[in-house]
């Protein structure tokens, strides 16, 4: 495996003959090769001066070459970025980066292109030009950088714009690697509620979003089985450089992940002693013993959807927070009172939502409108529908009338283990019918009139949970009335689909430059069931097309693909909206033409 280094002193010759062969692989002439000699020269009084590094094998081959240097000559300190842009910010330029040919194609160039870019923003670098060559303009649109303008004569201009990794980022791990603990199952059964179905296969699947739980995981130990070539697909995808430990197929039909660990006391010893912090998808008691941290199950209290309620009004009770409206709630003590409730409502005029008291993904929620509730035997098909037990009976919000402007949006922040609330963002979600689809987050995803009220709503909550003793992660969940107003529907004291994408977003931008968009989708419905090599083909063409386009393709969820109606979670990225919206689109129709391509075999 190809590691980088700077270069030493006498190497710059070598490095010289290696930037010529590289250049020459793309069938230039001796005559053109010639006449760009002098910047084609690694000089050796330049190896410090340039900043250059090197690529290298284990057996100390040379591989390929980097530079990093001050645009135009300057340190960049004068206040512009050498090209006219007066804004502060300091630039620098990507003067080399040349892959000996044998090498072409085994990830050198990306791990150069990547440790550049990581070094531009330690120094403090905010704008990074590059000067392509025509042949190496796919690989840097491949990598994330943008297309800019003024390029010179010959050559294709691009920047990126270099950023360390978001503070709230650093503060939910450190900064450093971590352990992932995929113990969705475990989590959703300890509570005592029939909608969350704790043996579900689902829970098996979501768990595979463990890979995402911080930006940069060290091992992930997983319930069930997952597909050999995943991990690695998806640490080439997200620059994790490193080879992440894969612990999977631990808990058998069962949802207890962490008492599967604690029965196995070697992996418990490694999981437990390696020095790298532990996250779970969220607390229960077995993951508590696991980690050795104290348990408090009080601490998951706001997860209840009327607890939540009740918090919220005590929030706005205290003013404030005039862009937010809190939807009535009622609680029915069985599935008759709650029908009862609705069916009034129902007679005038008005639409209900149902739910459980705990749910995940809308599971448990029920949207009743007046008219099929009027209809004959409308009461009795609701009642068969809806889970045993308490149930919440919740004032229905309307929307705006604009179909287009965001309805269902959430908040996202942790509390550490100090006791303070990080703000983490805002993100768009897709609801439909009740039901978590999926989510959109980066810059101006959620429109300025709304995101204030929101992220101000929901630093108040994270406030709240941490003086109430909570630990760890949550997000507010909410919709947009016909007066653009914000409702707080409920809370969750866990990681979420929204959380993953937050978390791939801070870790594209530490390692492709700044202003990513990340949309993740929980299903993506598959044309045919494929077998484990056929998957892996299919992705590893779904990365390299949306490459094409400068977007980042992960399949999430991969397990769902063996499931006999089969199904793939997916999230894709990108710098602009068009481009992310056209990647989706991408992904969304091979999935929908597997049959055609697949079913023929």
């Amino acid at each position: 495996m190809a590691k980088a280094r700077p270069a030493r002193p006498g190497e710059a010759a070598a490095l010289t003959a290696l930037v010529r062969r590289s250049k020459a692989h793309w069938g230039y002439g001796a005559e053109f090769l010639a006449a760009c000699a002098p910047q084609l020269r690694v000089g050796e009084e330049e190896l410090a001066l340039r900043r250059v590094v090197v690529a290298e094998n284990g057996r100390g081959r040379l591989l390929g070459v980097t530079s990093l240097e001050d645009l135009d000559g300057t340190d960049g300190t004068d206040g512009t970025d050498g090209g006219g842009e007066a804004d502060g910010s300091r630039a620098a330029r990507l003067g080399l980066l040349f892959v000996e040919p044998a090498a072409i194609g085994r990830g050198v160039g990306r791990l150069l292109y990547r440790d550049a870019v990581r070094r531009a923003a330690d120094l403090g670098f905010r704008r990074l030009l590059i000067d392509a060559d025509p042949h190496a303009a796919g690989f840097y649109r491949a990598m994330g950088a943008v297309p800019a303008a003024g390029s010179p004569p010959g050559l294709v201009r691009f920047a990126v714009a270099p950023a360390p990794l978001a503070g709230w980022a650093r503060a939910w791990t450190g900064g450093g690697a971590a352990v992932h603990v995929g113990n969705v199952g475990e989590f959703n059964a300890q509570f005592a509620d029939a909608s969350l179905g704790p043996g579900r296969r689902a829970a098996r699947d979501y768990s595979c979003l463990a890979a995402f739980y911080s930006p940069l995981p060290a091992a992930l130990v997983l319930p069930g089985p997952v597909p050999g070539w995943w991990a690695g697909a998806v640490g080439r995808a997200l620059g994790w450089g490193r080879e992440v430990e894969v612990y999977d197929g631990l808990a058998g039909r069962g949802p207890g992940l962490s008492e599967a660990v604690l029965a196995r006391p070697a992996l418990a010893g490694r999981v437990r002693g390696c020095g790298l912090p532990l996250v779970p998808w969220g607390l229960t008691e077995p993951y508590a013993r696991l980690a050795g941290v104290p348990w408090r199950p009080e601490a998951l209290r706001y997860e209840s959807k009327s607890a939540a309620h009740a918090l919220f009004a005590r929030i706005l009770a205290g003013g404030g927070h005039p862009g937010v409206a809190l939807p009535a709630q009622w609680r029915a003590g069985s599935r008759r009172a709650a029908v009862r409730r609705a069916a009034a409502r129902a007679r005038a005029g008005e639409s209900t939502v149902l739910k459980s008291e705990h749910g995940v993904g809308g599971s448990g929620t029920t949207l009743v409108t007046p008219g099929p509730l009027r209809a004959p035997g409308g009461v009795r098909a609701l009642r068969g529908r809806l889970p045993r037990g308490p149930l919440l009976v919740e004032e229905y919000v309307h929307g705006p009338a604009d179909a287009d402007a965001p309805r269902d949006l959430t908040y996202d922040g942790f509390v550490d283990g100090a006791g303070r609330p990080h703000r983490v963002g805002a993100a768009l979600m897709d609801v439909a019918d009740g039901g978590y689809r999926g989510a959109t987050v980066g810059p101006g995803v959620v429109p300025a009139r709304l995101e204030g009220p929101l992220l101000e709503f929901g630093a108040a909550v994270g406030r709240e949970l941490a003086a109430a003793g909570h630990r760890g992660w949550f997000d507010v969940d909410f919709v947009v009335d016909a007066a653009g107003r914000l409702a707080p529907t409920e809370a969750n004291m866990r990681l979420t689909g929204p959380s993953v994408a937050f978390m791939v977003a801070a870790r594209l931008d530490a390692v492709r430059g700044a202003g990513h968009l990340v949309r993740i989708a929980d299903r993506v419905e598959l044309g045919a069931r494929l077998p484990e090599a056929q998957l892996e083909e299919v992705c590893g063409g779904l990365a390299r097309d949306c490459a094409a386009l400068g977007a980042v393709f992960v399949p999430t969820i991969p397990t769902g693909a063996f499931d006999p109606a089969p199904w793939l979670g997916v999230l894709v990225a990108a710098h602009s909206l068009q481009v992310l919206d056209a990647a989706e689109v991408l992904v969304r129709e091979r999935a929908r033409a597997l049959g055609e391509v697949f079913g023929a075999r």
